[in-house]
């Protein structure tokens, strides 16, 4: 099949393909390292980072050499298409280094409008989710089926993850607190995977600060096409990242918004 022939939908299952193969070899691996990244705190990459999306890179410049690449790991690409796809390699290389399945590989395809699809990858369970397109599904060991976010009412009846307890400044934490009072469950650590189950109808929110457009491009396109919305504390568009609300439903957004929006950045 010629690149031309390709949809959008077929070159990112061809992405989250390459990025599987390049991943799991290390994955649980004895003797993996890590560098870190940040000046302080610790901020980890891998070779196993690197190598997915180094491999995610080689196909777009095959298969979509008009379009840009923003990923996590290496310089962006800029295009001439107006597209961009962006790439996180290991969505949660804490986690990968601990040997949890919660981290995953985010691919997202994205306009100057903001995201048009979004997949999010677990390759050691088998899972992916994909939105956009008119498509909001999944794959796994279980087989294929459509994606529905929760119609959950209220705070009081929903369940909120976040991947950090501290979730990010002082400021974020607290407006954090003023959700998680409110909710039936909060649950902490799942990386992308929470925006996963968001998607899937598992789980009703995901709060979390400092993010950049690769952590929420995917999520984004993923939650939407599923039902759900996704914004920053402001109830604005979420694409360029820092701090982000994800809801199952239009009335869980504008309750949990109320409380966000005296600590919005």
């Amino acid at each position: 099949m010629t690149p031309d022939a390709l949809s959008d939908l077929d070159i990112a299952h061809r992405l989250a393909d390459a990025a599987r193969a390049a991943i799991l070899p290390w994955f649980r691996r004895d003797g993996l390292s890590a560098e870190n990244k940040a000046a302080s705190g610790f901020d980890p990459v891998t070779a196993a980072d690197r190598a997915a999306e180094e491999a995610m890179r080689r196909l777009l410049a095959d298969l979509r050499p008009e379009d840009g690449v923003l990923g996590e790991e290496f310089a962006r690409a800029e295009g001439t298409s107006g597209r961009t796809w962006v790439l996180d390699p290991i969505d949660g290389t804490r986690g990968f280094l601990s040997g949890t399945p919660t981290w995953g590989v985010l691919i997202a395809l994205a306009d100057a409008g903001g995201p048009l699809l979004g997949m999010i990858d677990q390759p050691y369970i088998g899972e992916r989710f994909t939105g956009g397109n008119g498509i909001a599904e999944m794959q796994g060991p279980h087989g294929q089926r459509p994606l529905r976010t929760r119609d959950t009412a209220t705070l009081s009846e929903a369940i909120l993850f976040s991947t950090f307890p501290e979730v990010g400044t002082p400021a974020d934490r607290a407006g954090f607190e003023s959700v998680a009072r409110e909710v039936r469950l909060t649950r902490y650590g799942m990386d992308c995977y929470a925006y996963a189950l968001v998607a899937a109808g598992q789980i009703d929110l995901v709060i979390e600060a400092g993010l950049q457009p690769y952590d929420v491009m995917a999520p984004i396109a993923l939650i939407e096409a599923a039902g759900g919305r996704v914004t920053n504390w402001r109830g604005e568009p979420a694409h360029d990242g820092g701090q982000v609300l994800a809801c199952a439903n239009a009335a869980l957004h504008a309750q949990a918004l109320d409380l966000l929006r005296p600590f919005a950045a």
